[in-house]
């Protein structure tokens, strides 16, 4: 039987993209543009932004760090202003690579 005609045929040494889950309305100003590059870079699986909170602290521009390993990977915290959210990225990378990776995208 062939396959359906809309369907996708992918060799397995093509390069898989990750995915930028949508599941807040609202986000930190420039965050977005920052994560959609993020998904780009090899082995990132899922980048999904999570919870929104104020802070007292002030960070003049968009700063992002790794916080926890959780479970498939690691939290990160996003800061602008007086902004916090948290962003969670599934990956097989290891902690120090993920930091370079968030470099390079927070510079481009």
């Amino acid at each position: 039987m062939a396959p359906p005609k809309n369907s996708k045929n992918k060799d397995s040494n093509d390069a898989e993209e990750g995915r930028l889950v949508w599941n807040h309305s609202t986000h930190i100003p420039g965050l977005i543009p920052v994560l959609k590059r993020l998904v780009l870079r090899p082995g990132i699986e899922t980048v999904t932004p999570g919870e929104i909170k104020r802070v007292r602290g002030h960070a003049p521009k968009l700063k992002i760090r790794v916080s926890v390993p959780i479970l498939g990977g690691f939290k990160l915290i996003a800061r602008k202003g007086k902004t916090v959210q948290e962003v969670f990225v599934l990956t097989k990378r290891d902690q120090a690579s993920l930091e370079d990776d968030l470099a390079q995208v927070l510079s481009s």
